[in-house]
């Protein structure tokens, strides 16, 4: 089997690496949510870890129906699914909240992605808003805002105590030397892991650091099915349902931008019907994650630099990684083997793919006319206020709290500005240069 796009011939032990890579890359992302959510609404260890291995299981569900989807439904490219972090505040406040809870997520969920099947092919029609001063500024911003994020991981990770211990960022400097050693001098099958590589080298230099203990793996079972239902039957509150399926909308806004930049990476135009197959794969994996015990789900934005790396660009390594989410959710040992790498590892390789995604939102606005200034006006003006919420995460903490999944999220605050700014100014600009032409004509 060998990808069209790549010169990699893509037999089962390149085919094996490959989708590891992609699962080591989007692993600490997928698993967080449930981390924070469980805790947050006070739940044990042992209900966390479930809503872990069925976080990962229903990762690997939607990965497959996103990758090599059936009909009208799935994008069918190398993409990676994971649960939203758009979802966190609200599933936070529907599980706080006494007259709802952990249930009333759990139906809501399933009646965003009911509401988000029936809408998407109205949403896909929103393709004609999205030039390339659009989406280049889009993902220009994707990039720039999980920076951050990757430096956190650098530096230890969310809540380390010793946050920025040399150590650390000794580790996550020699992960990210190492990929970029390889990714320039070494071709072919190595070259094109060199992630994978980067953060084996990075995972054993952190054992020898004492960085790495897996002394509770013995606790957790080889084998752990992930049931329907395992909380309860799900409950269903109007309001919960409400919140969820606004968070449905942002979702689809945000993953315009992600499968933008996953086609500039493989040189596919991604037309309405394309995104409508890939809203409709989103909103079947939220409706089968709620029946599974877990939140909405999107594409990973950290995988599409991974692709730019390694420039392999067939849809099948995705899809194997979708089967390996689903073994480790079947098989939580395994799952805590992999959850135990450092952030400081992941760290050194988001550096490399976070800036990736950056360097692909610059390689798209080169095709973008900046004789026009109002261009340049699109640009400037979403790029800063999109990127506020990075900078000043407390900026629009007075104004109401119903604003939060628009002004708390760089991506949909960046498209909102650029697509506004643009049917505002570059529409005037044509309208006039078109009435130029004419009197030159007469």
């Amino acid at each position: 089997m060998t990808n069209k796009n790549s010169s990699l011939p893509l037999k089962t032990p390149s085919m094996i690496f490959l989708s590891l890579q992609h699962v080591l890359v989007m692993y600490a992302g997928a698993v967080s949510i449930p981390l924070i959510v469980g805790g947050a609404l006070g739940l044990s260890t042992a209900e966390i870890a479930f809503l872990i291995t069925a976080d990962l299981f229903v990762c690997g569900i939607a990965t497959l129906i996103q990758t090599i989807g059936f009909k009208n439904v799935g994008i069918r490219l190398p993409v990676m699914m994971g649960v939203t972090f758009t979802a966190v505040g609200p599933m936070i406040a529907i599980g706080t909240n006494p007259d709802m809870g952990l249930l009333s997520i759990f139906g809501a969920t399933i009646v965003a992605g009911i509401f988000g099947f029936l809408v998407s092919p109205f949403v896909g029609k929103l393709i004609r808003f999205f030039p390339p001063v659009v989406t280049g500024t889009q993902i220009l911003v994707i990039g720039l805002s999980l920076i951050g994020i990757a430096g956190t991981w650098a530096a230890g990770g969310y809540g380390v105590k010793d946050f920025g211990n040399p150590l650390y960022l000794s580790i996550a400097a020699c992960v990210l030397f190492t990929i970029i050693v390889i990714s320039r001098y070494v071709k072919g099958f190595f070259g094109n892991i060199s992630v994978l590589i980067g953060l084996i080298i990075g995972y054993v230099i952190a054992a020898f650091s004492g960085l790495i203990s897996l002394d509770k793996i013995d606790d957790s079972p080889w084998l752990g099915w992930v049931m329907p239902f395992h909380f309860g039957m799900p409950e269903f509150n109007f309001w919960a349902i409400l919140a969820m399926c606004v968070v449905m909308l942002v979702i689809f806004i945000e993953t315009t931008g992600m499968f933008m930049a996953v086609g500039e990476v493989v040189d596919e135009e991604i037309n309405e019907e394309k995104l409508t197959r890939g809203f409709k794969a989103d909103s079947l994996g939220t409706m089968i994650g709620g029946i599974f015990n877990i939140f909405p789900y999107t594409s990973y934005a950290q995988n599409i630099g991974l692709l730019s790396i390694t420039g392999v660009k067939n849809r099948s390594v995705c899809a194997l990684a979708g089967v390996f989410l689903i073994v480790l959710g079947l098989f939580p040992k395994l799952a805590y083997f992999v959850a135990s790498i450092p952030s400081c590892v992941l760290g050194g390789a988001a550096l490399f793919m976070f800036g990736m995604v950056t360097s692909n939102g610059i390689k798209v606005l080169q095709r973008v006319d900046f004789e026009n200034v109002n261009n340049l006006y699109v640009i400037a003006i979403s790029t800063s206020i999109g990127m506020l919420p990075v900078f000043s995460p407390t900026i629009f903490s007075n104004l109401p709290a119903s604003l939060s999944p628009l002004l708390n999220s760089p991506i949909l605050l960046t498209a909102f500005c650029a697509v506004t700014l643009n049917v505002i100014l570059n529409r005037k600009s044509e309208s006039m240069k078109c009435a130029d032409e004419q009197l030159k004509g007469a």
